[in-house]
């Protein structure tokens, strides 16, 4: 993706105003507090004329000059956007919301940070001393189920939680812990940040006290104007168990991005999760905001860098590079397979790694699929007892009795699982001629049932 696009993409705060709106308030707690013009009693924005452009861009330079994370970078930018408010390049911007958008990508043009941004607001459009703004958060936070979207026990006790932000813990503490007990006695467990925007450290902190089993620093941030760096530790106590010893896999895209990169970041540093997926957005800045209310302007700026602790290193520009890559859409299929291997291989219990291989196969002949001629699936027609099996549009079709009708999808020759049942499979017999003569069912806890065929 170009920058160009990138930038597009990344809209303002990843395209969710209200949930990064929250964003801003809550990373705040690191930053020098939200600065708000003087408001003003306009019912609309002012005119986009070159007076009005010229006093925006000198908000906007004093602003980068006070606060982003790189002194010599603000400077550049603010003399490319006089520059160019000299050369007239402004000149055909009429509107505020085109105007923003060509500010913003010039100043990212010098300093390719997607978490910097300029974008029109309305009169009042941040109230964060406000009681009722507050309740209106909250109420659109619950309602978004704090960002938790889904969790799931998979085949092999695999946890799979998918959740699409990192809302301050001050917030969605109780949720998170509600679905890191619901998931706590998983052997493995996957984290889905594919659609994850990014959010709060607080709650990165939270998720990842239940990973280690010993206070373990997960990330610092150095704060460009106080010249200070705030550390983030994991917490020795939560609510529930802990799961020290499950395998970690972090399923990541290129639209990951911010608070769900550092999570990402650090698990991968630590060498406690495998990242699996595409290379994420690339945004390592916390940010503040400028609200230049009587401009009717907004800007996030970025105000400090992360440092991880065990490289020096943060992921600004150039995202987390996953460990295992592939394409965004067979993500959680790969990191399945990759955990229920590495529970095959930690297991003695013979029953317990036949159950996890039947998980592993089914899984293997889903991402690479077999394929019948038409002409040989007919050989498989006919009735076994009370199971039947015939070709409806072109499928093999499985069906017991009356119940419901089950497609089937081969495995290897005359070895059949169904997409409906993943814990069942259909093995054809034949004779020595090679005609098939019976079918067995079988089962993922090693019992099998045999039916000959009428």
């Amino acid at each position: 993706m170009n920058q160009t696009a990138r930038s597009n993409q990344a809209g303002w705060l990843r395209g969710r105003p209200r949930s990064a709106l929250l964003l801003c308030v809550i990373i705040t707690l690191l930053a020098p507090s939200i600065i708000t013009a003087q408001q003003s009693n306009q019912a609309g924005p002012p005119p986009i004329d070159e007076r009005y452009q010229a006093e925006l861009i000198d908000s906007v330079s004093a602003a980068l000059a006070r606060t982003y994370i790189f002194p010599d970078v603000a400077e550049e930018m603010s003399k490319l956007l006089r520059k160019n408010l000299k050369d007239k390049k402004y000149k055909e911007l009429t509107s505020l919301p085109e105007f923003t958008m060509r500010l913003t990508e010039d100043m990212r043009s010098i300093s390719h940070d997607l978490h910097l941004g300029i974008r029109m607001i309305p009169p009042g459009y941040v109230q964060e001393e406000d009681e009722n703004y507050k309740e209106e958060i909250l109420r659109e936070q619950q309602f978004e189920n704090f960002g938790f979207d889904k969790l799931e026990r998979l085949p092999g006790n695999i946890g799979y939680i998918k959740f699409n932000q990192f809302v301050d813990a001050s917030f969605g503490g109780p949720t998170a812990i509600a679905a890191m007990n619901f998931l706590g006695h998983c052997d493995a467990l996957i984290f889905d940040l594919r659609e994850n925007g990014g959010g709060s450290p607080s709650m990165i902190q939270l998720l990842s006290s239940y990973l280690f089993a010993e206070p373990t620093h997960l990330n610092s941030f150095y704060v460009r104007e106080s010249d200070s760096i705030q550390q983030f530790w994991t917490q020795e106590y939560v609510p529930g168990p802990k799961l020290t010893d499950a395998p970690v896999y972090v399923l990541t895209s290129d639209y990951t991005f911010s608070g769900a990169e550092e999570f990402s970041f650090n698990m991968q540093n630590l060498n406690r999760g495998l990242i699996v997926g595409d290379t994420t957005g690339g945004g390592a800045h916390p940010v503040t905001t400028y609200l230049f209310q009587d401009l009717n302007v907004g800007i996030r700026v970025p105000f400090g860098r992360a440092i991880n602790p065990i490289s020096g290193t943060n992921w600004e520009g150039v995202g987390v590079i996953p460990d295992i890559a592939v394409p965004t859409d067979q993500a959680l299929e790969h990191a399945q397979m990759l955990a229920l291997d590495t529970l095959i291989k930690s297991k003695t219990d013979e029953q317990r790694k036949f159950s996890l291989q039947w998980a592993y196969d089914n899984f293997e002949a889903e991402l690479n699929p077999m394929i019948l001629d038409p002409e040989k699936l007919k050989e498989y027609v006919g009735d076994f007892g009370p199971r039947h099996i015939f070709i409806e549009e072109g499928s093999l079709i499985y069906q017991r009795d009356q119940r419901p009708k089950m497609s089937l999808a081969p495995m290897e020759e005359d070895l059949f699982r169904t997409p409906d049942l993943d814990y069942f499979r259909l093995k054809f017999v034949r004779n020595d001629a090679g005609v098939i003569i019976g079918l067995v069912g079988m089962y993922n806890n090693g019992r099998t049932d045999s039916n000959p065929k009428d």
